[in-house]
């Protein structure tokens, strides 16, 4: 019987292998080896050998997004958040290497990171934000107190951009329609304001067309214009054409297809899309109601529209001046003077004897001296007298040679060939229902 009693174990066990249960302990235990004690033996070595190399898993991060209120600071945002004020101050510290925290605007959202801990406290890791569609910034913690900053910025590509159309009413809705954005037909007015008298040169018909940059991000995100390549302005039949072309020393200008430089000494409008509302000569004066000579040009404009300085020179004269009011006169050589009057206010650098460049805003329309509404009194002075701003003849800008004439014929073509690959299919613009050259529209058949 105890035989038999004693081999009954050693059956167990058989069985329970045969079913697959019999752990290395336990084979051990009853003093049996079994085939595959050894192979377990190993996997158990591997295990432990994972399990001491495996690193610990890294904690969970609370990303809190937080928007950026009226009148808030950085510091408001991330104490209201409790994030340590002293913490806080370390974090903008670091800010302040990539992004200044004083120009974060309301509506601005800001990701701030904390690493949970036990009892439900938590650490303060950073934070990130975008700024603007190229550029992310992030503050990380450096250590125990120290925090780092930095950023990534995307990177941008030029796309060219062609658009065409007919002018109707004005060239600005013309523009609008063929979707040119502001920024670029403001460039395009400036370029040619040398030649162009934006308020009686243009008849309805004429025609604009160009070829500008807009700056993509990889996602196709458009983050702003870049410069007028190329542009023509067709006036009563007659085309215009400018093209910019960068000479070897780096100047960067506008020529005409001779290589003649658009600018001249002087602009023919020194102010952005304003109405000549009274032109050089005798009128009845609107207040005095007798006949009077007016010794310049009035361009009616809204009140803060910038004023332009007409050419390169030096503030002779600035401050309140009788019936002028707030009057500038800026003196461009020995003969020549131009002069700005009844601004609201004058540009900040505009001082007497400051330097000023052609385009630099000197001031900003208004109603001061004696006026009937807002506009700009402007005045070309030859000689120290007044002379009507149509008519004087001014000596245009240099004139390509040589070598550098050649190299801007081969800018011309190129970008020529750039108008005509970006454009294709490009629609010629007008507005709904008016002719087109055959006197056909839209809203009737030919």
């Amino acid at each position: 019987m105890r035989s038999r009693l004693c081999r009954l174990p050693t059956l167990a066990l058989i069985a329970a292998g045969l079913a697959g249960i019999v752990t290395p302990t336990a084979s051990r235990a009853l003093g049996v080896e079994t085939p595959s004690t050894e192979m377990e033996r190993e996997l158990e070595r591997v295990h432990r050998a994972a399990a001491k190399d495996k690193p610990a898993l890294a904690p969970a991060i609370d990303r809190r997004t937080l928007s950026v209120g009226e009148g808030d600071t950085l510091m408001d945002l991330l104490t209201g958040a409790a994030v340590p004020r002293s913490e806080a101050s370390s974090a903008i510290a670091a800010l302040r290497d990539v992004y200044d925290p004083r120009k974060l605007k309301a509506g601005q959202r800001v990701t701030v990171l904390f690493e949970p801990r036990r009892g439900g406290t938590r650490r303060f890791l950073g934070l990130e934000f975008v700024p603007d569609p190229v550029r992310s910034v992030s503050i990380t913690r450096k250590g125990e107190t120290g925090f780092t900053s930095s950023q990534v910025e995307k990177p941008v590509s030029r796309k060219l951009i062609a658009a065409q159309g007919v002018i109707r009413s004005s060239l600005f809705e013309a523009g609008s329609a063929a979707g040119v954005p502001l920024s670029v037909m403001m460039a395009f007015i400036r370029d040619y304001s040398y030649d162009v008298d934006f308020q009686r040169d243009l008849q309805p018909g004429d025609r604009f067309e160009m070829l500008y940059e807009q700056m993509v991000t990889p996602d196709g995100t458009v983050v702003g214009d870049g410069d007028v390549l190329y542009a023509s302005l067709a006036l009563s039949g007659e085309d215009m054409p400018i093209y910019r072309f960068k000479t070897r020393d780096g100047r960067i200008d506008y020529y005409n297809r001779d290589g003649e430089s658009i600018r001249r000494a002087l602009l023919r409008t020194p102010i952005d899309g304003a109405r000549i509302t009274s032109g050089f000569g005798m009128r009845n004066h609107p207040i005095l109601g007798f006949s009077k000579m007016h010794q310049g040009v009035d361009f009616g404009a809204p009140k803060g529209t910038p004023i332009y300085a007409a050419g390169r020179g030096v503030i002779e004269q600035v401050g309140p001046f009788g019936a002028y009011g707030n009057y500038i006169r800026i003196r461009h050589n020995t003969e020549v003077s131009t002069a700005y009057a009844h601004m609201s206010r004058f540009a900040k650098d505009s001082r007497r004897g400051g330097k000023v460049e052609q385009g630099d805003v000197i001031g900003y329309v208004g109603a001061t001296g004696r006026v009937t509404g807002a506009h700009l009194h402007y005045e070309v002075l030859k000689g120290g007298r007044q002379v009507n701003p149509r008519s004087i003849d001014l000596p245009t800008g240099e004139k390509l040679a040589g070598r550098e004439l050649q190299a801007f014929q081969q800018t011309i073509r190129a970008l020529e060939k750039s108008f005509e690959d970006t454009r294709g299919g490009l629609q010629l613009a007008r507005t709904p229902g008016t002719p087109d050259e055959k006197g056909c529209s839209k809203a009737t058949s030919c």
